[in-house]
């Protein structure tokens, strides 16, 4: 490939790990992605005309089975949530939440985050962008395909408005070390805990059923909220 082709095509920060759908994850791609599932394009998406109001926008890349996403849409109804996962099990249970707790303020994409972004997201649309958890890809050799790359941030910068947040959580010391090297290096943004300093949980993030075995066992979590100022 050329030189000129950006990581983000070249490198994929995920592997496809499809996973068996149970029947009920099955009946809600079929019934209720049409309702709630947004599919790829190629030109920015009209939020408001999506979410039929004007609200704060929030977007996470990569939500997993989509409780955390969930439990915050169901506590902060005034924001309009859209969630990313390449894993239809995950989008599958994701949509049964949404129809289990009468959400309407979440939007389901099934696709890869990078080329959402660069196809999807209007620039200066976004009031945060939430990572929760990614892959870290631990082994050194495999450390390229990690999100957090200095293409994906400044990709990040044009889509965030002046003011919005980048928060970013791990469980794995070394990728919290990547991420603040990364941001510190950053062009534009600012780290609302000062330099080189990491946040506790926010409020609005849940904790994970994952994330408190891990505390049981003593492992370590680290977020990371770093803040566009131009």
């Amino acid at each position: 490939m050329s030189e000129q082709t950006p990581f983000i095509r070249r490198i994929r920060s995920f592997v496809k790990r499809e996973g068996r759908l149970t029947k009920g994850q099955q009946r809600a791609l079929n019934e209720l992605f049409p309702l709630y599932g947004l599919v790829i394009q190629d030109k920015p998406i009209d939020m408001d005309e999506v979410f039929q109001r004007q609200a704060p926008r929030i977007l996470e890349i990569g939500f997993g089975n989509g409780s955390s996403l969930a439990e915050m849409a169901a506590n902060n109804p005034d924001q309009d949530y859209i969630g990313i996962e390449v894993h239809r099990p995950g989008v599958g249970n994701l949509l049964l939440q949404i129809e289990k707790l009468g959400l309407i303020n979440i939007r389901v994409i099934n696709d890869d985050g990078v080329e959402v972004l660069q196809q999807m997201i209007a620039d200066n649309s976004l009031d945060a962008v939430y990572l929760f958890f990614a892959d870290p890809w631990h082994k050194k050799r495999h450390h390229k395909r990690r999100i957090v790359q200095k293409d994906f941030v400044q990709l990040l910068r044009k889509k965030l408005k002046v003011g919005a947040v980048f928060h970013m959580a791990t469980d794995w010391e070394n990728y919290a070390e990547h991420m603040m090297q990364v941001m510190n290096q950053a062009e534009g943004f600012e780290n609302t805990a000062g330099k080189d300093q990491y946040l506790p949980r926010p409020d609005y993030r849940p904790l994970t059923k994952f994330e408190q075995r891990g505390q049981r066992l003593g492992h370590g979590v680290w977020d990371l909220i770093f803040k566009k100022v131009n």
